[in-house]
């Protein structure tokens, strides 16, 4: 299969080209699209069969559930079951937006969307080229990110394109991804808000519109049934094996020398992901073509954009041990916090 990149640029100039990709998850292939948080991989969310094409190009496990994304409010009836008050709230608070909503599924919504569960998780992107491509195949869409499976998600066209050429037959180029993390996942069944994956709608910023916010038990590392795409499975993984550095600001430029010299005692190659007061204090112990700088210390906006793309840097560096610089797991912090955590397989050093 040859896979053709199409660069959008102006949506009402290129309508065209999004109603050929519509026509392509109609006949129940694939189409890669950009959101705002991350690229994803595309097909008909009504259509089991074709939904079972993502499984198979990602390599993802058929138990991971996918979310369905939406252009507008209509669709959404089409595929809820029920629309809760607490979903209402939040719809109204922050959608168009990245915010996934976990809400009981219609009949029409197939078993190979939602792992078996009798809830789906429902996302309306704010990404207008996201929303345009949607509204072209006139049907919701099942995305999960572009990637494969257990890789770090990619923010760009040409990271799709490295993942996935071959496998799919159009990516959709709307440039870099904002927020640079995946949708802040809810459930929204009951009357409290619970957090299933964290995004860039952070808790604070849920429990100002909807009181008191939990954190679900899967996400701390409870033994417990996940209800959300994330949160069974190692994810955002690098090649390399990824150590995860986490304490005080001022303690982590010391502990990650140390380590650092560990590390190239024993002959590794080693890689750092840090903020550029870290790397500017490693001198010349570190080469310019090993460092990923993620974003200046406690900038979580820029860290969030900048996160995925330092991870798959260092796959053609010939890197063989990655280091990498934790953050406040406060607001934004604590979806950095987590994919860093997963990526890293839990593997953290105490500064």
């Amino acid at each position: 299969m040859q896979t053709q990149v199409v660069k959008i640029t102006n949506i009402k100039g290129q309508k065209h080209m999004l109603e050929e990709a519509g026509a392509i998850i109609r006949r129940g292939g694939l189409v890669a699209f950009p959101t705002e948080t991350v690229y994803g991989l595309g097909a008909n969310g009504l259509d089991g069969p074709a939904c079972k094409g993502i499984y198979a190009a990602k390599g993802r496990p058929s138990d991971n559930p996918l979310i369905l994304h939406v252009a507008s409010r209509h669709m959404i009836g089409a595929i809820a079951a029920e629309v809760t008050p607490l979903a209402e709230k939040l719809l109204a608070a922050f959608c168009p937006g990245p915010i996934t909503l976990i809400m009981k599924r219609k009949p029409s919504v197939p078993d190979e969307i939602t792992g078996g569960l009798p809830t789906v998780g429902i996302r309306m992107p704010e990404s207008d080229v996201a929303r345009a491509f949607i509204k072209a195949a006139g049907v919701p869409v099942a995305a999960p990110s572009a990637n494969i499976s257990g890789r770090p998600s990619p923010t760009t066209a040409e990271a799709v394109l490295h993942d996935l050429e071959g496998r799919v037959p159009l990516i959709l180029d709307g440039g870099p991804c904002h927020f640079g993390v995946e949708s802040t996942i809810v459930d929204s069944t009951g009357s409290q808000a619970v957090i299933l994956r964290p995004g860039a709608i952070t808790e604070e910023m849920l429990a100002e519109v909807a009181g008191e916010v939990l954190i679900d038990p899967a996400l701390v590392g409870a033994d417990a049934i996940p209800k959300a795409p994330g949160m069974k499975y190692k994810h955002y993984a690098p090649q390399a094996p990824l150590v995860l550095i986490e304490g005080e600001p001022e303690k982590i430029a010391p502990a990650m020398q140390g380590e650092i010299r560990r590390l190239q005692a024993e002959g590794h190659r080693v890689g750092v992901i840090a903020s550029r007061e870290v790397l500017d204090s490693l001198g010349p112990m570190v080469p310019p073509e090993l460092r990923a700088d993620y974003g200046g210390q406690g900038d979580l906006p820029a860290i969030a954009a900048n996160l995925y793309e330092a991870l798959r840097y260092f796959d053609d560096t010939g890197a063989d041990r990655l280091l990498a610089e934790g953050t406040t797991s406060e607001g934004l912090g604590l979806a950095i916090m987590n994919r860093l955590r997963k990526a890293s397989g839990f593997h953290s050093i105490q500064a």
